[in-house]
């Protein structure tokens, strides 16, 4: 069946930009989701939880991830070209098992900037029916975009219930956590993360509407963040003056679009998140006016209103790259790591702006390289300048720094292939995920020198689905 016909409609596309999850549910036979279950139990039992080898520990889990279901979901998302990250993990949950604590997970390493963007998404699956008593996974919904939780009222929890096959599409940042199990009975959710490879050249879902449709029952108005993440998705960059800007501001004249533009500033660094972030999306919408307010965020010091001067900037577009430029040779940490952030959300492929993140790969501070090295392979060109600092990065003494390099060669495709001697470098890397990224970009390069260097370690490397304690041969 064509996952064409199984792409998200606007409506689940605007619930999963405002709300941050959407609930499907694939079309296997019952008899499927048994089987995979009986065998989850057993091997659970037996054998432990096989981690990062369930995909080939249970030959089922391919299955799921080619379900067209599952494949127009993610594609309506994170576009055509997408790719599963090398973690992967079943939650599984025997009766008795405490509540977890809210959280978001890790990027493999916390410490980097979150992306509103999605270039991450992950699913979780439940093989067998799961309900209230069991422990299902609860959301906070329209947590996304928010660093820590805000923490009252506004805060709607809301948990995965449903028959075998449901499973949640979820935004990367959404705050999550399982539930306890109460019931007798065993649970498993099996978790996945998919990376994008590209920027958003257009429509990935069954788009209809070209323009964002207001949300009106949610419990805060993001209304003009959401519309720029929709935009986005769209292949649309960069704020418009015609766009959600407050019309009534506009029509009071400049003093009034001036003590505007000086309020929303003035809430950038508010401790109360929901305030400072949609702050930021709503200066955007005054494009040029608003980038010096933002600008001065951005080097203020403040930790808070730097980072969501940093989203203002990316959602203004290409009108802020001066101050962005400007801003990679400041004094403060939190300035040039959330400039590289901007410029690589801005996707300027100019020889100055990737010059300029290039050389932050060698910064002292360990966040800003961080920064740098994501932002490179979301640039992607000029190739002869992002290259080299990217195999720089590759050998950078942070895991996290060494994981992203290889995540952005392999968001090069082939425009990597003069890294192949450093990606066959880092197939030696002490990190397994950089090993695994470092893997998926010669997969991507496509040549025979690359298909062969990867071929080689994956043979060496392979692992044996049905060697267990008990089959040693």
């Amino acid at each position: 069946m064509s996952v064409s016909n199984h792409l998200l409609t606007d409506d689940q596309m605007r619930q999963f930009i405002s709300r941050g999850y959407v609930v499907l549910q694939t079309d296997f036979p019952k008899e499927f989701h048994e089987g995979l279950n009986a065998k989850l139990n057993e091997v659970m039992d037996k054998e432990g939880n096989p981690g990062n080898n369930l995909l080939p520990r249970f030959s089922e889990v391919g299955d799921i991830l080619q379900n067209p279901v599952v494949r127009g979901a993610l594609t309506s998302v994170v576009g055509h070209e997408y790719t599963i990250h090398p973690h992967r993990h079943c939650h599984f949950t025997y009766p008795g098992r405490k509540v977890q604590t809210w959280h978001k997970d890790s990027y493999w390493g916390h410490q980097k900037v979150r992306n509103h963007h999605n270039w991450w998404a992950m699913i979780f699956y439940y093989p067998q029916a799961v309900d209230k008593e069991m422990g299902p996974s609860g959301l906070l919904s329209g947590s996304q975009y928010y660093t820590k939780r805000a923490g009252d009222e506004t805060e709607t929890p809301v948990y995965i219930e449903g028959p075998e096959g449901t499973f949640g599409l979820i935004h990367y940042d959404l705050w999550h956590r399982g539930g306890a199990n109460l019931s007798q009975k065993t649970r498993a959710m099996m978790k996945f993360q998919f990376v994008r490879m590209n920027a958003p050249a257009g429509p990935a879902w069954n788009n209809r509407q070209a323009d964002w449709m207001p949300v009106e029952d949610a419990p805060v108005d993001h209304n003009i963040l959401w519309e720029s993440q929709w935009r986005w998705h769209r292949g649309e960059f960069g704020a418009e003056r015609n766009g959600a800007t407050d019309k009534a501001s506009q029509s009071n004249g400049r003093r009034t679009e001036e003590a505007k533009i000086s309020d929303l500033a003035g809430k950038l660094g508010s401790r109360y998140e929901p305030d400072g972030v949609d702050s930021a999306y709503r200066l955007a919408t005054y494009s040029e006016e608003a980038i010096p307010s933002l600008a001065e965020a951005l080097t203020s010091g403040n930790a808070t209103a730097s980072r969501n001067a940093g989203y203002g900037l990316s959602a203004v577009g290409s009108g802020a790259r001066e101050v962005l430029l400007e801003a990679m040779g400041h004094g403060s940490e939190a300035a040039r790591m959330h400039a590289a952030f901007a410029l690589g959300e801005l996707g300027q492929a100019d020889e100055e702006s990737a010059g300029a993140v290039a050389k932050a790969v060698s910064d002292p501070e360990v966040v800003v390289r961080r920064s740098a090295v994501e932002a490179l392979g979301l640039m992607k060109e000029p190739v002869e300048v992002i290259l080299p600092a990217l195999e720089e990065g590759l050998n950078d003494d942070d895991e996290q720094a060494r994981f992203t390099a290889a995540l952005s060669l392999q968001r090069l495709g082939s425009r990597a292939e003069p890294a192949l001697p450093a990606l066959q470098a880092a197939l030696r890397d002490d990190n397994r995920y950089v090993r695994a990224n470092s893997v998926d970009a010669l997969r991507r390069v496509g040549t025979n020198e690359a298909l062969n260097i990867a071929l080689e370690y994956l043979s060496a490397h392979r692992w044996c689905p049905t060697t267990t304690p008990d089959n040693l041969f």
